[in-house]
C-alpha cells in the first residue's frame, strides 16, 4: 500500500512544512515535492490533488495520535486520570511539531464544504475517545450521572482547541504543555459539577 512506503511519509512531512510556512492557498505542489526531495510527478503517484495531501496528511497524524492516546490512557484507572493523559499529549505532541500546530490549527479551517467534511471525518476517532472517557467517568461515579456527553465532549475539544490555537497565534511564545494541569482542573470542575 502507498501509505506504508517512505515517499508517502516524507511527502507528508513535507508538506506540513510548506503548508505551515506558505499557508495552504499558496502552497504549491511543486514546493511540496521540492522539500520532500522528490520529482513534481512523484507526488501525483501518491495523491490525487492537494487537497488530497492535506486529508492525507490529517489522517496519518491524527491517526498514529489517536493510536498512542488510546494505548496511554489505557494505562489509566481512572476517567480523570485518562482526561489528564489526553489533555497533556494534545499539548505536547502540538508543541513539539509547531508546522503541525499551525496546520491543524489554522490551515486545516477550510472554507470548502467538502474538505470540511472530510476533516470532521478524521476527527470522529479523536471525539469518540473523548466520549469513551466521559462515558466511564459517568459510569463510575467519578462525573455526574446527567453529564451531557456530547456537550461535554464540545467544551472538552473547544477548550483544547482554543488553547492550541491562542498558542499558535501568539507564536509560541509560551510553553503549551504547562497549562495542562490547570486546563485539567478546570475541565474536571464541569464534568464533576457540584456534589
Amino acid at each position: 500500500m502507498k501509505k506504508n512506503k517512505p515517499k508517502f511519509k516524507q511527502i507528508i512531512d513535507a508538506a506540513v512544512v510548506v503548508i505551515a510556512e506558505n499557508g495552504y492557498h499558496q502552497a504549491q505542489v511543486s514546493k511540496i515535492a521540492k522539500q520532500a526531495g522528490v520529482a513534481d510527478g512523484t507526488i501525483y503517484l501518491y495523491f490525487k490533488n492537494k487537497e488530497d495531501i492535506l486529508i492525507s496528511l490529517f489522517q496519518e497524524k491524527m491517526g498514529s495520535f489517536i493510536e498512542r492516546l488510546d494505548a496511554l490512557i489505557s494505562d489509566e484507572e481512572t476517567a480523570a486520570a485518562k482526561l489528564k493523559v489526553l489533555i497533556e499529549n494534545h499539548f505536547l505532541m502540538l508543541s513539539q511539531d509547531p508546522h503541525l500546530a499551525i496546520v491543524t490549527q489554522l490551515e486545516l479551517r477550510q472554507s470548502n464544504k467538502e474538505l470540511r467534511k472530510k476533516i470532521n471525518e478524521v476527527l470522529k476517532g479523536y471525539l469518540q475517545l473523548v466520549d469513551r472517557i466521559l462515558s466511564q467517568g459517568v459510569e463510575t461515579g467519578e462525573f455526574i450521572k446527567n453529564l451531557d456527553i456530547r456537550l461535554a465532549r464540545q467544551m472538552i475539544f473547544g477548550t483544547l482547541d482554543e488553547t492550541v490555537t491562542n498558542w499558535v497565534m501568539k507564536d509560541q511564545k509560551y510553553n503549551l504543555p504547562e497549562l495542562a494541569p490547570k486546563v485539567h482542573e478546570l475541565l474536571l470542575v464541569g464534568c464533576k459539577g457540584e456534589k
